[in-house]
């Protein structure tokens, strides 16, 4: 089969980035003192997302969590 020589990579790269970035947006973010938050973890689905809340309950019951639906997010991808 021949293959796709087309150099059009920086357009393509860019779509690829901006692709990847909206596959995680479920993420778990730790409630913080003077109503800040820190995200802990980044999922594809609601229930991964809600799956591993469960987890981080048993592990630091102390420590609150919420489950959030971050579109416009600014950090990097963990």
């Amino acid at each position: 089969m021949p293959e796709n020589t087309d150099n059009r990579t920086s357009q393509s790269d860019n779509q690829t980035i901006a692709y990847k970035e909206r596959l995680n947006s479920w993420a778990i973010a730790r409630q913080l003192p003077n109503t800040q938050r820190e995200i802990i973890a980044r999922f594809r689905s609601r229930s991964d997302a809600d799956g591993y809340m469960r987890h981080l309950h048993q592990e630091v019951p102390n420590a609150s969590y919420t489950v959030v639906f971050d579109c416009q997010r600014q950090e990097a991808v963990i």
